[in-house]
C-alpha cells in the first residue's frame, strides 16, 4: 500500500472524548473515526488489522469448529421461545429491535444463541450427528446506555461467537476445554498479558463461565488471583475467606441509646466495636416482570458490617427466588412501599413485614437473606429498629430467627483463597475479551429443540457458546502495546510488516530505490507500507512510530553508500543494511520471531 494513494491521515492532537491511550492513538493514527456516539469506522489501516485478526482466530479453530454465517435480523419468536425477549427489550434493554413493513418484530442480533440452536437444531437429528461446532465473524449490536473507551464498549461491534451442540455433558465439557484452549493460543500469540478466569454467566446463562480477560490498567474488570496460579475470578464472581473477627466486647444483650449513629462507623465508634462484631441490614427493591406487569418486592440483606454487598451475587440470589423476569435491583426507596416511615440505619433482620404497605404493586413478604459471614456473627451488635437505638450481645436463634444463608459478599484483596488459606488474594484490572459458556439444556430445553439418544429417547441437546470481541481484542492489544510515541503492533496483527520512509520524494534515486525494494518484498510475500507523501521527514518518522509496524525502513542520504537504515519498532534498535540484503533480512526476521511465539 502506498500512502499517496491511501485513505489516510493522522492526528498531532489527542481527539475530544478519547479516554485510553488505545483508542486515542488508533484515532490519531487513522485506524479508526469516531461517526457517533458508540460507533466507529475502520478505516484501511484497521480493516487490515481486523483481518489479520480474524484470520489468526480461524487458523486456531481450524479442526475445532466449522465456520458458518446467520442472519443479524432475527425473529422476534425464537426470542419469545428461549423466554429472552423481555429480558433483553425491557430488563437489559439492551437490544436493538425494528419492525418490517408487515408489523412483524425482529431483533438487531445482539448475540446468536437462538439462531444457532433453530439452524442446528432442524438439521441435527440423531446422538450420531453429534457433537457439532460451528462459529461465525458477524457484526452485534447492543443499545449501551453509555458507549465508552473507544472500541471496548461500542453499540456496533465485530465478534467471533462459536455454538456447540453435544449428546451428552462429558461431551460439552471436552469442547469447553478445546474451545478455551483456542482462546489462550490466540492471545499468547498476540503477545499480551491475559488471563482466564473464573466468570458470572449473566443473561446468556448456564451453569458454568469462563473469561479471558486482558490485563490492563484501564480495564472495567477487577480480577482476582492467587500467586499459585490455581484460582483466579472476575470480582463479581470471586469467593474467599472472611477474615476472623476477634472476639466480641459485648457480654449480654442490651438496648443501646446511639443518637446520630446511621453508619458503621458512627455506631461502632459509639458503641466501642469494630464493624465486624456489627450485622447490618440494607434494604433493596427488586423489580421484576410478571406476566407483562412490573411489581416490586422488597428485599432485606444481612450482612456483617466490614462486608460490602456484591450486586451480582445479590442479583442471581434475588432472581433464583422470585417468580419473574428480575429487571431491577437497587438500594430501596422505601417511601415507595412502607406503611410508614423506616429508621434507615438502625434496621435490625426482624424488621416486620406490618412495614410493607397493602399496594398492587408490592408483593409478598421480605425476601430475608443472610451472608454466612453474617450468620457467623455471635454478640454482635445491630440496630433496634428504632432511630437512634441500637442492639448489643445479640444472637441468632436467641434474639433473631437466622434467615436464608446465601453468599452474597464481595471478595477483596488481601483475603485468603478458599482452595489453600496460605494464599491471599490479589488484585489485577482486566478488558473481557473473550466469554466461553456451559450452557446444558438452557435453551434446548426452553426451545423444545431435541435429538434421538441412542436409547431411542428424546433429549434436549447440550449445549455451548464461546464469543471473542474481535474488535474489542485489537484495542486491548493497542492498549497492552504501545508506548508513549504510539502503538507497537505484534507481528501476528500488525497491518504491514515493513514501513519504507522516503525521505526526499524529490530525489530520483531514492525513490527508485523505494519502488524496487517495494516490489522485491511484495515478491517475498511481506507486505510493505511505503510513505511517499510530500512530507518532511520528521513528519515521516512520527507517524511511523504512531502507526507502530513493525520494522521502518529509511530510505534517504545513506543510499548514496548502497546502504539504508532499518529500526526494530518494538525495541527501538537501528542498523544499516545494503539496500540488497533488506528483504532477506526481513523474512529470515519474521520467520524466527513466528517460530519463537509459536
Amino acid at each position: 500500500m502506498k500512502l499517496s494513494e491511501s485513505l489516510f491521515r493522522t492526528w498531532r492532537e489527542t481527539p475530544e472524548g478519547a479516554e485510553t491511550r488505545g483508542v486515542q492513538f488508533l484515532l490519531r493514527a487513522g485506524y479508526v473515526r469516531r461517526v457517533g456516539s458508540g460507533l466507529y469506522a475502520h478505516l484501511p489501516l484497521m480493516t487490515r488489522v481486523m483481518g489479520r485478526l480474524e484470520a489468526l482466530i480461524r487458523e486456531e479453530l481450524e479442526g475445532v469448529s466449522q465456520e458458518v454465517s446467520f442472519p443479524v435480523l432475527q425473529p422476534r419468536a425464537l426470542w419469545e421461545a428461549s423466554g429472552r425477549w423481555e429480558a433483553y427489550t425491557q430488563a437489559e434493554g439492551i437490544m436493538f429491535t425494528v419492525t418490517d413493513r408487515a408489523g412483524r418484530a425482529h431483533a438487531l442480533g445482539p448475540t446468536h444463541e437462538e439462531v444457532a440452536l433453530d439452524v442446528v437444531g432442524g438439521l441435527v437429528r440423531s446422538y450420531r450427528d453429534l457433537p457439532v461446532s460451528v462459529y461465525q465473524f458477524s457484526r452485534k449490536f447492543r443499545d449501551e446506555l453509555r458507549p465508552r473507551f473507544g472500541l471496548l464498549r461500542t453499540r456496533e461491534f465485530v465478534m467471533k461467537d462459536a455454538y456447540s451442540f453435544h449428546a451428552d455433558p462429558a461431551s460439552l465439557e471436552a469442547h469447553f476445554e478445546a474451545m478455551s484452549g483456542v482462546y489462550g493460543r490466540v492471545l499468547s500469540r498476540l503477545g499480551v498479558a491475559w488471563r482466564a478466569v473464573q466468570a458470572d454467566s449473566g443473561n446468556i446463562g448456564g451453569a458454568e463461565s469462563r473469561e479471558f480477560m486482558v490485563l490492563s490498567d484501564v480495564g472495567e474488570d477487577e480480577v482476582l488471583f492467587t500467586p499459585d496460579g490455581q484460582y483466579a475470578a472476575n470480582a463479581e464472581r470471586a469467593v474467599s475467606r472472611a477474615s476472623v473477627a476477634a472476639p466480641s466486647p459485648f457480654t449480654g444483650f442490651a438496648r443501646r441509646h446511639t443518637p446520630g449513629t446511621a453508619t458503621v462507623a458512627g455506631a461502632c465508634a459509639a458503641l466501642g466495636c469494630d464493624a465486624a462484631h456489627m450485622l447490618k441490614n440494607v434494604l433493596y427493591d427488586a423489580v421484576f416482570l410478571r406476566a407483562g406487569r412490573r411489581v416490586l418486592r422488597p428485599v432485606l440483606v444481612s450482612l456483617r458490617g466490614d462486608h460490602n454487598v456484591n450486586p451480582v451475587k445479590l442479583w442471581n440470589a434475588v432472581q433464583a427466588r422470585v417468580d419473574g423476569e428480575l429487571v431491577g435491583l437497587e438500594v430501596a426507596q422505601p417511601d415507595a412501599w412502607a406503611a410508614g416511615s423506616l429508621p434507615l440505619g438502625y434496621l435490625a433482620p426482624d424488621l416486620p413485614d406490618s412495614v410493607i404497605a397493602a399496594r398492587e404493586d408490592v408483593v409478598g413478604s421480605f425476601l430475608r437473606l443472610c451472608d454466612p459471614a453474617g450468620a457467623a456473627l455471635r454478640d454482635f451488635t445491630t440496630g433496634a429498629n428504632d432511630t437512634d437505638w441500637h442492639v448489643t450481645g445479640a444472637n441468632w436463634g436467641t434474639q433473631y430467627d437466622l434467615p436464608e444463608e446465601v453468599d452474597v459478599r464481595q471478595a477483596r484483596a488481601g483475603e485468603a483463597a478458599l482452595h489453600d488459606d496460605t494464599q491471599v488474594l490479589q488484585s489485577a484490572r482486566g478488558i473481557e475479551v473473550g466469554h466461553v459458556f456451559q450452557l446444558g439444556t438452557r435453551y434446548s430445553a426452553a426451545m423444545n429443540a431435541t435429538f434421538t439418544a441412542a436409547d431411542g429417547s428424546e433429549r434436549p441437546f447440550q449445549m455451548g457458546c464461546y464469543g471473542i470481541g474481535v474488535s474489542q481484542l485489537a484495542q486491548a492489544v493497542a492498549e497492552g502495546l504501545s508506548d508513549e510515541r504510539g502503538l507497537i503492533w505484534p507481528d501476528a496483527l500488525a497491518p504491514f510488516h515493513a514501513h519504507l520512509i522516503v525521505v526526499d520524494i524529490r530525489h530520483e534515486a531514492q525513490q527508485e530505490a523505494a519502488r524496487t525494494l517495494y516490489a522485491a518484498l511484495r515478491a517475498a510475500g511481506l507486505a510493505p507500507l511505503l510513505d511517499d507523501r510530500e512530507e518532511r521527514a520528521g513528519a515521516k518518522f512520527a507517524d511511523a512510530d504512531l502507526l507502530g509496524i513493525p520494522y521502518r525502513v529509511t530510505l534517504g542520504r545513506t543510499l548514496e553508500r548502497g546502504e539504508v537504515e532499518l529500526k526494530d519498532r518494538r525495541s527501538g534498535e537501528t542498523l544499516s543494511l545494503p539496500l540488497a540484503e533488506v528483504t532477506g533480512w526481513l523474512s529470515a526476521r519474521f520467520r524466527e520471531r513466528a517460530t519463537r511465539a509459536d
